[in-house]
């Protein structure tokens, strides 16, 4: 699997590595199953992708306060948190490369440490004792919730639509993305910085999903570090798989429509072929690509800095990615 590392990541290196210490002392607990899932979670890898897009947005409008530290560290936090969580409810067992938490210990284990990760978020929110920062955080986090629940009432469904999936990913992905770009700018106090980086993490969100669903039907597992496949065998309609549905016809749309209803993949080279010659996945592309563009055209009234171009290397990477 190839080395995750992400262009700009170098512009915050010292930011990140006080992000992670700032976790660890976070969810200490004299707990043992609490100490020995955080560890292996917080040492799992990932992208950190999230805080990498809060820290450069912080560094773009000059926010140099430790604040930038705990808000970068509980978007974190959320984000993990919800991963504990979908792993439980998609039954992953690799993620990362790595065995899933769920797959190690259990999934009643995930679910409660995924709530202790949600608790001490919030605590951290609540310690910033900024009640704009805290509303957008409780109103986000409910957003990401009904996400979830739209998705996995939806499964199964071979007649999701295209508006139906992008209000499902703008949720359950791009709004974390939105409030990991925007909330900087909550605290210096700047609505139009606050307009630019809440679209562009919006978009950039809603890119970075689009090549996710994209590569669940083109990457190779040890290229992913995760299960292929894995939308197809939950019953989940991606864009992919929604687009080649709308332009096959005959056998072929049945074929698509008989696995997402019984969420198998037991034809999945002919699905496959089936979604390569109806253009899904090139359709998958292009729109992460004029997601990503629109990310940038979002936050041109920025300054001009090596922390802007950062975020416009963050687009980039975020459609150019294998992984």
């Amino acid at each position: 699997m190839p080395t995750r590392t992400i262009p700009a990541r170098s512009l915050v290196t010292a930011d990140l590595a006080i992000v992670d210490q700032f976790m660890i002392g976070t969810l200490a607990s004299d707990i043992p199953l609490i100490q020995d899932m955080v560890s292996y979670i917080l040492n799992a890898g990932g992208k950190r992708i999230r805080p990498i897009i809060s820290l450069l947005a912080a560094n773009a409008i000059n926010f140099k306060t430790t604040q930038r530290i705990e808000i970068a560290a509980t978007i974190e936090l959320i984000h993990t948190a919800t991963l504990l969580h979908d792993d439980v409810v998609d039954g992953t067992t690799l993620r990362r490369g790595h065995e899933t938490a769920n797959h190690i210990w259990n999934n009643k284990s995930s679910i409660l440490v995924g709530d202790f990760l949600y608790s001490r978020a919030f605590q951290l929110v609540v310690n910033l004792k900024n009640d704009t920062i805290l509303d957008h955080f409780a109103k986000a986090t409910h957003y990401i919730a009904e996400g979830e629940i739209l998705q996995l009432s939806n499964c199964f469904n071979p007649d999701t639509t295209e508006a139906f999936y992008f209000d499902i990913i703008r949720r359950k992905t791009a709004k974390l993305f939105e409030l990991a770009a925007f909330l900087p700018s909550v605290l210096v106090n700047n609505e139009d910085y606050q307009s630019s980086l809440r679209d562009y993490g919006m978009h950039l969100g809603l890119a970075y999903q689009l090549i996710d669903d994209a590569l669940d039907y083109r990457a190779k597992e040890d290229e992913t570090g995760k299960n292929v496949y894995q939308d197809l065998s939950e019953g989940k309609a991606t864009l992919p798989l929604i687009y080649a549905m709308q332009h096959s016809s005959g056998s072929d749309q049945e074929l698509l429509r008989t696995a997402v209803t019984e969420g198998h993949t037991q034809h999945v080279a002919k699905i496959l072929k089936i979604i390569e010659s109806t253009g899904g996945t090139e359709y998958t592309l292009r729109a992460a690509k004029r997601h990503s563009e629109l990310a940038i055209e979002a936050i041109s009234n920025l300054p001009d800095s090596e922390y802007k171009a950062g975020l416009e290397q963050v687009c980039n990477f975020a459609i150019e990615r294998t992984y």
